[in-house]
């Protein structure tokens, strides 16, 4: 199965995120990828007011164009993420939305670890806008890989990534806006060693450049095999990468390195926190 990774850059103008988001997906397909990801935050990135100003339903415009670009490509879309509305005018959730060959819904995740954080002077403060999601997310490719969904911050939480493996993900999706800091100098490392733990394919779309309230992401979107090798790695501008995922090369690596059969569920105990 070939996969396609879209890199771009998001500003607070909706129409100009969808109309790059169209290019970049066809872009991706025109070069044979069957499973496209696009970015966290992909139809809009800004300040507080922009996100909440942003907000959509999974039945408002971004979702109902990934679902007619699905079906009219025949791919699986990950909708990267996008600020759902939820429950109070005040917090949304950041969702991502796996959308099938045939237009429907597959899965939708909604992610788990906000981003509170300072970065080069910068405060995220994501739980200002969003709520937290609760659930852990696996979801059918069409080509019967089985897909695990995260979100950017997720990246640093390992367990996550373990869980989603042993529930039977063999392809890791981690849209993300990673900062421009944390991209130079943690990104690959993050996504390579993910991959290496779980001997599972991460597919990383990342956001790119500047946008709105001096936000800055870092690009150097990935897509890396259960070995840590990298398939594919995009420049830095707006683009789409893509690369084969082998199921069988999965299966060898975890013949050749039974990590995964070698672990003791039994011997880890530890407590909250």
């Amino acid at each position: 199965m070939r996969a396609g990774a879209i890199q771009l850059n998001a500003t607070d103008d909706t129409d100009r995120n969808l109309q790059t988001a169209d290019r970049l997906v066809r872009q991706a397909a025109s070069l044979g990828a069957e499973l496209v990801l696009l970015p966290e935050t992909w139809t809009v990135l800004g300040g507080r007011a922009v996100i909440r100003a942003g907000v959509q339903d999974l039945d408002g415009e971004a979702i109902t164009w990934a679902r007619s670009i699905a079906a009219e490509l025949g791919i699986d879309l990950l909708a990267g993420s996008l600020f759902e509305r939820g429950e109070t005018p005040e917090k949304g959730y950041n969702t991502s939305v796996h959308v099938g060959p045939d237009g429907e819904l597959r899965a939708v995740y909604r992610k788990i670890h906000l981003f509170d954080v300072t970065v080069d002077g910068t405060n995220y403060g994501e739980a200002a806008t969003q709520q937290a999601g609760e659930e852990i997310v696996v979801s059918s490719l069409e080509s019967g890989l089985t897909l695990g969904m995260t979100i950017c911050y997720d990246l640093r939480f390992p367990e996550l990534y373990r869980i989603l493996t042993l529930r039977g993900a063999e392809v890791i999706a981690v849209p993300a806006a990673f900062t421009l800091t944390t991209t130079r100098d943690h990104w690959e490392v993050l996504v390579r060693a993910r991959a290496i733990e779980n001997q599972v394919f991460m597919v990383a779309p990342n956001q790119i450049g500047s946008h709105p309230g001096g936000l800055r992401s870092g690009g150097r979107s990935l897509i890396v095999d259960p070995w840590g090798v990298v398939l594919a790695g995009a420049p830095d501008v707006e683009t789409a990468i893509v690369a084969d995922l082998d199921p069988e090369g999965l299966r060898e690596v975890r013949r050749r390195l039974p990590a995964l059969a070698h672990r003791r569920p039994s011997a880890y105990q530890w407590g909250e926190g």
